[in-house]
Parts: structure tokens; sequence; C-alpha cells
């Protein structure tokens, strides 16, 4: 009989440990007290995109586009006057509530997309083919 319960409870102990962490609900990260509020959140990854495009086309050896980068980052943070801190804080809290930072990303992406066909006529402009040659007739 001893050994019956051992099985029994030798069996039920791995189930009982795999199902009571399923039980508990994860508590909810606070809002930082310094959280970058969506509209200067949008602005920072507009021009951080854009920043990253920028050297992602640049010739610099990797090392000098992420040192480039790095310094660009820390200027733009200093122009919206945010921390870095802050500024991670506030994105991890974003991405814990995805909602969320899906909705800053649905602006951000059409902000790019409204730069972009706002460069868009200047680029055809300048890379259209040079007007043809008029032939003489001999």
């Amino acid at each position: 009989m001893k050994s019956f319960h051992c099985r029994c409870l030798g069996s039920l102990l791995p189930l009982l440990l795999l199902v009571l962490p399923a039980c508990q609900r994860p508590e909810e990260p606070p809002q930082p007290a310094d959280l970058v509020p969506k509209e200067r959140m949008i602005t920072l990854l507009t021009d951080l995109h854009v920043l990253e495009a920028r050297l992602e086309n640049s010739r610099l050896s990797p090392d000098s586009s992420r040192a480039l980068y790095l310094s660009q980052h820390k200027l733009l943070l200093q122009k919206q006057q945010v921390t870095d801190s802050a500024f991670q804080r506030s994105y991890r809290y974003y991405s814990i509530h995805g909602k969320d930072l899906d909705n800053i990303y649905k602006v951000v992406i059409d902000t790019l997309k409204a730069r972009e066909n706002r460069l868009e006529p200047s680029k055809t402009g300048m890379l259209s083919p040079p007007p043809p040659i008029p032939q003489r007739n001999q």
C-alpha cells in the first residue's frame, strides 16, 4: 500500500509542479515615472529609423557606422530631452503592452511613408533621362 501512494505521489508531483505556475497571474509592471509620451516616442523612433537607414546606405565600416549611430542616437535623445534610460524603460513598457507598441509603430510607418512620398517627386525629377538630342537632317 505504501508503494502505491509513493507511485501516485511520484507521478502527480511533476504534473502539479507544471500546472501551479500556470495558475498564477503575472503582475503587470507599473508605468515608469519617466515614461516618454507616445507622441514623443513616435518622433524618436521615426528619427532613429531614418538614422539607421542613412547609416546602412553609407559606405562606412561597421565599426564607424556603429560609433556614428551611437553618437547620433545620443544627440536625438538630448534634442527631445529624454534620457537613454527613460527611453529604454519606456520602450520596454510599451513593448509589454503590445497593443500600445503596435499603435506607435503604425504611426511611425505612416510618418516614414509620408516622408518618402514627399521626396518622390524630387527623386523622379533628378533621375529622369536627359531630353533627346535633336538630329540634323543631312
